[in-house]
């Protein structure tokens, strides 16, 4: 790989740069064709960094630095001997004390080494400033751990050494802590899962950095150089040994490749990169696509090295924070005692003997709120002995008792529910989750694999039992705190996503597979067809809430016949708000929330009167008008003004719009004079059924450009928008209402200059029809281009409203509704209302159409180019 000879000869009569870029290179090439022919990581990162070593050696032993007492050391993971393709080089350059005349010979060998191409992190000290910095911080301490002398003095790195050590700073004890800590904020930082969508093969819970907080911990205290060294069996058995290799051999694969392929110093596995390493992993796809495969295999190793982790810091615990002290002993019972607040078997051959006890920890650790964990020596135990839980344990009534009452216990059931995954009891126990485990969803709208997914809904479930939550979810705590039995809940939750990776509709799928586990486990006929019900629907309340004009009475009705009683309906509500919030924090936000809560209301509102007895859409009507003269006469309006005003305003106007509304728009319109230019106003909504978005209100002359315009500018004004209706009244004149929420997913702050500067750009937009509005040009997120979604379509007529229903899912990019109105305008029909959805790369957008004689679209052929055309136009921009 590298002739030291050959290029010393080069270096004494021609270029050092060139000839150290060359040599550079052809090191690289080789080592990736190596990885490319199935070379191992881990030999080729010390092979890197081997040559790194004499590259260094050669160029350093090339300069003139006389008699100056100084070292170039090596530090951090290239001190470990461990050199990724593109990882910093870091180094120490130790001076002795006269080395002032070697300072610009340093610095020109520095200004080489950058020259050459060298990532290179370095250093320049004295030994007494690298004893003060490590006394002061303990990343540098770490970084002089791993350090080693590449060339000159041994013995400046010896005194280094011998003042840094435990006994002069740092002490074991400290230092543990300290990493500790480090380690608890740098997994809050990945929301402490190691299933993140985009995960950090170095820094991600289960990455890199979880193995060697292990071994600098191991250092600092029993003096090993390497994770290798560790041999005391109380630590880690010869297997834990062996999957602990072979965990960060893997993760040492991933990131090889993820430097090689994207050429630069890269530890995150983006969505493209999770492609290119599928490939690279000889993945196809098949029954899951061949990115999931490769994702489902890395998750696992993360879940493997995290448990690892967790049973080796607990295990430095005891040695290192509590040596020397006496151990705090409770007996629980004849199998369990409590050790210094960790749950321990007190036999070896427990749960060899009594396989039961496998269940049975889980639920002492959620009956009992002293205990704090699971002893390390228990968690070997469990794993080893976890396929116990096979048919005959699973058939076990006493055994489905205890899942039962764990399902039902008042302390942390859900940390016990994430222990018995990470210990692969609950995987085992219910083969049908043990295939959801690492199952990756291969889009931005979730953020977690299945199988977190899961535990983050009954998490939330939980939640709104407690009272720190009510302020965040009022409607919904209050509404699960009426529920008969919470656990019908919790398993409704468990089993809503199970039948995710197989094909078909999930929720059928994860419907037979509840009605097995409740009859299996002796629910009574009501709880079952509770339960079941509700993972088959799961996804419908979201569904008419975001997606339907839920200010229809017709609509509320027939979700109401669906649902049946308030008992379905406080369960479903509660379950989808768990759901939303458990498939991506960005999710949700107070418009989302408002929509599901006068989705709830005007359903149980529904219910209480009687399916037998739905309202009749006439008397709403009256009511509206009549509530709105009221408010507007008090203000000085007479009838025959507003009589004159809502002239040709239809039906649909008063059903949707509230009374404040009503008002509001009409005080604008009498009050607004300057009738060639078009009215705007702008208020935020506070208490009202579109709850915590922006309402802009648009009353202008009638154009089939008229939507576009306000679409494409409200893009400029980085708005978006979640819901638009639009009414045409008999006079020539349009009135649209949108309501909108800026980047951030809030309502627009109530700042005077904004609104002012929102209503201005408007008017002026929309005033002048030469301003050519023109399409937005804002770049596309990068994780949106990772995703080649087609563009779907569906249209229906609506018979009762004589309208015809577009349904448009297709990946977000800016500029995606003026796009959209464009072809409305095109082919000559008219929008008179839309709902939208935005799900993380893609967006649900349902728009309600008709032709230019307000009647539903009924021509086959119309209706087949129109989506052809949104089809085509959207999967061209896309792709461009």
């Amino acid at each position: 790989m590298f002739d030291v000879a050959a290029f010393t000869a080069q270096l004494a009569g021609g270029d050092a740069i060139q000839c150290s870029k060359s040599a550079i290179a052809k090191s690289t090439d080789y080592l990736h064709r190596q990885f490319r022919q199935g070379g191992q990581a881990r030999d080729l990162i010390r092979q890197r960094a081997s040559f790194i070593d004499t590259l260094l050696g050669v160029l350093w032993d090339n300069q003139t630095w006389g008699d100056s007492d100084l070292a170039m050391v090596a530090v951090g993971g290239y001190g470990r001997g461990e050199l990724h393709p593109h990882s910093d080089v870091d180094l120490l350059f130790l001076l002795g004390d006269d080395c002032d005349s070697c300072r610009d010979i340093l610095s020109s060998f520095l200004a080489l080494l950058w020259d050459i191409g060298l990532n290179v992190g370095h250093s320049v000290r004295n030994v007494s400033e690298c004893v003060e910095r490590a006394a002061e911080d303990i990343t540098i301490l770490t970084n002089l751990m791993e350090a080693r002398v590449i060339r000159g003095s041994e013995d400046l790195m010896h005194q280094v050494r011998d003042l840094t050590s435990p006994e002069k700073m740092w002490s074991s004890q400290n230092f543990f802590q300290a990493k500790l800590e480090e380690q608890q904020a740098r997994h809050k930082k990945f929301a402490d899962t190691e299933y993140n969508l985009e995960p950090n093969v170095k820094g991600s819970p289960g990455g890199l950095r979880d193995l060697q907080i292990i071994g600098w911990i191991a250092e600092r205290h029993f003096g090993v150089e390497s994770l290798e060294k560790i041999t005391a069996e109380e630590f880690l058995n010869p297997e834990e040994m062996a999957l602990l290799f072979s965990g960060r051999d893997f993760m040492w694969q991933v990131r090889y490749a993820l430097h090689m392929i994207t050429d630069r110093e890269e530890d995150r596995l983006l969505f493209d990169h999770q492609r290119e390493l599928a490939a690279l992993w000889g993945l196809e796809d098949g029954d899951k696509l061949a990115v999931e495969q490769f994702m489902q295999t890395f998750y696992r190793w993360a879940l493997a090295v995290g448990q690892l982790n967790e049973v080796l810091i607990q295990n430095f615990d005891q040695a290192i924070l509590r040596q020397n002290r006496e151990d705090e002993i409770s007996i629980l019972n004849d199998r369990f005692q409590i050790r210094n607040g960790y749950i321990e078997a007190r036999d070896i051959g427990l749960f060899n003997q009594h396989p039961r006890a496998l269940m049975e920890v889980f639920l002492l650790c959620a009956t009992h709120e002293e205990i704090t964990g699971v002893a390390a020596s228990t968690i070997r135990l469990i794993r080893d002995n976890r396929s116990l839980v096979d048919d005959a344990f699973r058939a076990d009534k006493h055994n489905k008792q205890t899942f039962l009452k764990i399902l039902g216990s008042p302390n942390k059931m859900t940390r016990q529910l994430r222990r018995m995954t990470s210990y692969g009891i609950l995987g085992n126990y219910l083969p049908e989750f043990g295939r959801i485990m690492g199952q990756m969803q291969h889009d931005l709208f979730h953020t977690y694999t299945v199988d977190a997914h899961t535990l983050e809904v009954i998490k939330n479930a939980r939640r709104f039992q407690f009272p720190i939550y009510e302020e965040k979810f009022p409607v919904t705590s209050r509404v699960a705190r009426r529920l008969r039995k919470l656990e019908l809940l919790y398993i409704a939750a468990l089993y809503h996503d199970i039948g995710k990776g197989r094909g078909g509709d999930h929720s059928e799928l994860g419907a037979v597979d509840t009605e097995l586990f409740c009859k299996s486990h002796e629910m009574d006929e009501k709880d079952t067809e509770l339960v079941v019900w509700l993972v088959r629907n799961h996804l419908l309340m979201s569904a008419v809430a975001q997606r339907k004009d839920i200010s229809d009475p017709e609509i509320i009705q027939q979700f109401a016949e669906h649902v049946g009683d308030e008992e379905h309906l406080d369960y479903l509500f509660t379950l989808t708000v768990a759901d939303i919030n458990g498939t991506n924090p960005t999710l949700w936000n107070a418009w989302r929330g408002s929509l599901l809560r006068q989705l709830y209301t005007e359903t149980r509102r529904a219910l209480r009167r009687g399916l037998d007895n739905p309202v009749d859409k006439q008397v709403l009507v009256e009511q509206a008008r009549h509530a709105s003269s009221e408010m507007l006469e008090g203000r000085g309006f007479t009838p025959d003004e507003l009589d004159d005003i809502w002239r040709g305003r239809s039906e649909d106007y008063f059903l949707r719009e509230r009374t404040e509304n009503i008002a509001w728009h009409t005080e604008g319109i009498s009050s607004h004079h300057e009738r060639d230019k078009p009215l705007v106003m702008v208020r935020n909504n506070a208490e009202s059924s579109v709850a915590n978005t922006t309402h802009i209100f648009i009353h202008a002359r009638s154009s089939v450009q008229l939507f576009p315009r306000i679409c494409t500018s409200l893009e400029q004004l980085d708005l978006s928008v979640h819901d638009a209706r639009i009414y045409d009244a008999n006079d020539g004149m349009s009135l649209e209402t949108f309501f909108v929420l800026d980047s951030s997913g809030q309502p627009i702050a109530d700042d005077s200059a904004r609104i002012a500067h929102i209503k201005e750009y408007l008017t002026e937009n929309l005033s002048n029809d030469a301003i050519d509005t023109g399409m937005v040009a804002r770049r596309t997120p990068r994780q949106f281009k990772s995703f080649s979604i087609p563009t779907e379509t569906e249209m229906s007529v609506d018979e009762v409203k004589n309208v015809s229903v577009l349904e448009v899912s297709t990946p977000d990019r800016p500029g995606l509704l003026a796009r959209l109105g464009k072809i409305f305008v095109a082919f000559n029909v008219e929008l008179q209302a839309a709902k939208i959805q935005t799900l993380g790369e893609r967006v649900e957008d349902v728009f309600f159409l008709t032709d230019e004689n307000q009647q539903a679209i009924t021509d086959p052929k119309l209706c087949r180019a129109i989506q052809q055309t949104i089809r085509d136009e959207l999967d061209e921009q896309a792709a461009a």
